[in-house]
């Protein structure tokens, strides 16, 4: 993520903030430019920002100025009640329930990073509201929401552009619990949003696309029957020495899950990767002293060769203060194989003649 910056005091800012801790200006986050803006009332909730382009007029996303759980912002003119992120909503969780909201804003916050580097990465954000057919929508949900029978469980997933959360995967005790019980190295609500959009992505640019024998040739055959795959995946495990071929076990199941856990560590590379050539990081190895790189102006190779030295001093940085690894997992040959078709897959052509682009 880019390095945001207060442009009253210059203090820096967190891509969450809604105000700058060392001045106190109110901020706002202007989607198309990607710009964290200080902010002046201009009456009538209208708000000004001035950014490299001129001032320009806003509004609060609703969710910013009622629930105090999102920080973009809309063009005055607009019509719109919700910002981009927040129009992508079909369902919120129960806010009479008083712990609902903290844990509600942990989703927002990640649903907006999601939203961020998908954008950086020039991928369509079209909420279903507006395209029935291609969109994507949220439903956060508790366990106990009056949408579902009582006794049922909110399952976390994908179908047909809807990306369903459970709630209480936001409640890090709950989270680390079925961490454990499921034996899994690492488990986050940012990980989640970003594997579920790698199904819906999977659907939007590949499913029905003329090249999709290019993906079943890296990934296997997605015809598979789903079902008996995840079946026999939680019945046997994955198979030996799966660690070869896969980024985890889960994406050995089948080929979907494949897809999208690999997309996930697509977002997660490039995400960290962009903060720490945004922050000036400098890495010193064997041959020498570089600068990372913005990934996002790169080929994969020069990617692969920066996250590998990155994630040493991340992992290095977490056990510095006690922590678990922030990345516990080994890029080998055969999953950069799958990261880089995912990469040129996004960045290339056959991301732009896609059926559904």
């Amino acid at each position: 993520m880019k390095t945001f910056f207060c442009q009253r005091c210059g203090g820096r800012l967190f891509f969450e903030n809604t105000s700058c801790l060392a001045c106190g200006s109110v901020l706002g986050f202007l989607p198309g430019p990607a710009i964290l803006a200080a902010l002046e009332p201009d009456g009538q909730g209208v708000w000004r920002a001035a950014i490299s382009e001129g001032a320009v007029r806003l509004r609060k996303c609703h969710n910013y100025t009622v629930e105090n759980v999102c920080n973009w912002m809309i063009p005055a003119e607009a019509a719109a009640e919700f910002c981009i992120a927040c129009e992508m909503n079909r369902t919120v969780p129960d806010l009479s329930v008083p712990h609902h909201r903290a844990l509600w804003s942990r989703l927002e916050a990640a649903k907006r990073r999601l939203g961020y580097t998908l954008m950086r990465l020039g991928l369509p954000l079209i909420p279903k509201s507006k395209d029935h057919a291609r969109g994507l929508a949220f439903d956060f949900l508790a366990d106990a929401d009056p949408a579902f029978v009582e006794g049922e469980r909110v399952l976390t997933g994908h179908a047909e552009g809807v990306i369903t959360i459970n709630l209480a995967e936001a409640d890090d005790a709950v989270r680390e619990k079925m961490r454990l019980t499921l034996r899994e190295v690492y488990r986050t609500v940012l990980g989640h949003v970003r594997h579920e959009s790698g199904h819906y992505y999977w659907d939007f640019l590949v499913r029905g696309h003329p090249r999709i024998q290019e993906a079943r040739a890296v990934f296997g055959d997605d015809r598979t029957d789903y079902a008996q795959a995840l079946e026999r995946h939680y019945a046997q495990g994955p198979p030996e020495h799966w660690e070869r071929q896969f980024v985890t076990p889960y994406a050995a199941a089948h080929p979907w899950e494949d897809w999208a856990e690999t997309w996930a560590h697509f977002l997660h590379i490039m995400d960290t990767l962009e903060t720490a050539a945004a922050n000036g990081l400098e890495i010193r190895g064997p041959a020498g002293r570089r600068f990372l790189r913005d990934p996002f102006a790169n080929e994969f190779p020069a990617i692969r060769e920066d996250w590998h030295a990155l994630r040493f001093v991340l992992n290095s940085l977490n056990r510095s203060m006690g922590l678990a690894d922030a990345y516990p997992f080994v890029v080998t040959d055969a999953v950069a194989a799958k990261l880089e078709f995912i990469h040129r897959w996004v960045t290339g052509t056959q991301a732009a003649d896609s059926p559904a682009a």
